[in-house]
């Protein structure tokens, strides 16, 4: 697995969905449409969301890091 950081490349918003999917291996692809099923369940997920967006380092600021 990789650190968890929102890429760069591919990307479609804020790049939760790709970092999320590049972590446990998947395609963004998918990720974003269990996001959107998601979505239908009653729940926080909109807000999860944009808490990710916030947490979650880019990935050039974590590659500058080291």
């Amino acid at each position: 697995m990789t650190a968890l950081a929102r890429p760069t490349n591919g990307r479609m918003i804020g790049g939760v969905c790709a970092a999320l999917a590049r972590r446990f291996g998947t395609s963004a692809t998918t990720m974003r449409v269990i996001f959107l099923v998601s979505c239908l369940l009653p729940g926080p997920q909109f807000l999860l969301y944009i808490a990710l967006w916030i947490l979650l380092p880019s990935e050039n600021k974590t590659r500058t890091a080291w």
